[in-house]
């Protein structure tokens, strides 16, 4: 245990009670910042008792920009768990969070959903508060700030990680060795937050409303592109996590706007089909192409989603459904097809003729453009 002193904490203790009884006195930011840089990971675990219940309860009711108090927040937050955080803070105000048009509130809601990524107990516990967890989506695809999106993204697939009902890959070979691991997990998950977000409707089309532009917090065509772009990133992550789960599916995905705004999407060859997944529907339907800087995110999505799963754990009915993926795509999309058969050339030597044996079997009708050197 850290036994040096942290200055300032009696003053500290006065400043947050006057916030707690006035929430519109000015925050005294310099004290807060004092106070977080001598903050350490042995001396915070006494204090957060005697500071976090009234960190949290000046959030609640804070109406200006509350970055300082979340910062040293977050800093609290560090040592405490995701099921001791609910007994200070409850479902209610992390939504309250989320909703904030403040960043900084989103991105501390965030900090505390991260932490269900700990253990399969704890993201099971998020699975049964699915009110939250279409608050932090929602944030996480309509939050026109990129840093929100950044940590959106890298929370959710660590829950989905550490949930995934799959065994973890084995150890890399020392072939493979040069590459990092797949997954955070050492064991299976209960896969109670892939069911409620694959399984459950209400949440699974709520994810693809927001993605095609038919919800009200991405009807705006720079919002929807952040959202669509959100998904792109983390998805390559999520089908090596579990294939099946992000390539089938038993609802149909909403057709996206850019699809019906002058055309008949129910007739178009890019409009959703039945029985395809989010891999899918975001790969080959959701994506307007003529829209050039997302056109580029798309190609960006195939060259790290086709890498990926060359090291991933292969199968017949995932081979097949990725050639069909990249068949459909780069089929009038002679960009794309470049970039994909220029991998190897653009990756490390030792990987090279590896990365081509996989591309010859994902584009066999390119077999001869990727002739193993």
């Amino acid at each position: 245990m850290d036994t040096t002193p942290v200055t300032g904490l009696d003053e500290l203790d006065r400043h947050l009670d006057d916030l707690v009884k006035d929430p519109s006195i000015t925050v005294n930011a310099k004290l807060l910042d004092d106070i977080e840089l001598q903050l350490t990971e042995s001396n915070i675990p006494p204090l957060v008792v005697r500071f976090l219940p009234k960190l949290t309860a000046i959030l609640k009711q804070y109406k200006e920009d509350p970055a300082v108090i979340v910062s040293l927040t977050v800093k609290l937050l560090g040592p405490v768990s995701f099921t001791q955080v609910l007994s200070l803070a409850s479902e209610e105000s992390l939504i309250q969070a989320l909703d904030s048009p403040a960043p900084a509130a989103n991105i501390l809601a965030m900090t505390v959903l991260h932490k269900a990524a700990a253990s399969p107990g704890d993201a099971a516990i998020l699975s049964a508060m699915p009110q939250l967890v279409a608050a932090f989506l929602r944030r996480w695809l309509a939050a026109p700030q990129v840093e929100v999106g950044q940590k959106g993204g890298k929370v959710l697939g660590d829950l989905l990680d550490i949930d995934c009902e799959l065994p973890p890959p084995p150890p890399p070979s020392a072939r493979d060795a040069p590459r990092t691991e797949l997954v955070l997990r050492k064991a299976p998950g209960q896969a109670k937050l892939w069911r409620l977000l694959f399984l459950e409707k209400g949440a699974y089309m709520f994810l693809l409303a927001l993605c095609s532009g038919r919800h009200p917090d991405t009807t705006d065509p720079h919002q929807l592109s952040l959202a669509q772009g959100r998904l792109l990133r983390v998805l390559p992550r999520l089908a090596a996590l579990n294939f099946e789960a992000v390539s089938r599916s038993a609802f149909t995905a909403t057709t996206p706007v850019h699809l019906t705004n002058g055309h008949d999407g129910e007739s178009s060859p890019s409009g959703p089909r039945p029985g395809e997944g989010l891999l899918q529907f975001a790969a080959l339907r959701m994506v307007d192409k003529t829209d050039v800087l997302m056109h580029l995110s798309l190609v960006d999505f195939f060259e790290v989603f086709v890498g990926l799963m060359r090291v991933t754990e292969h199968s017949a009915h995932k081979l097949e459904t990725i050639k069909a993926i990249v068949a459909e795509a780069v089929a009038e999309d002679q960009q794309l097809k470049e970039a994909l058969l220029s991998l190897p050339d653009r990756t490390v030597e030792e990987e090279a003729d590896d990365l081509r044996r996989w591309l010859r079997e994902v584009m066999p009708g390119e077999a001869v453009r990727l002739a193993v050197r």
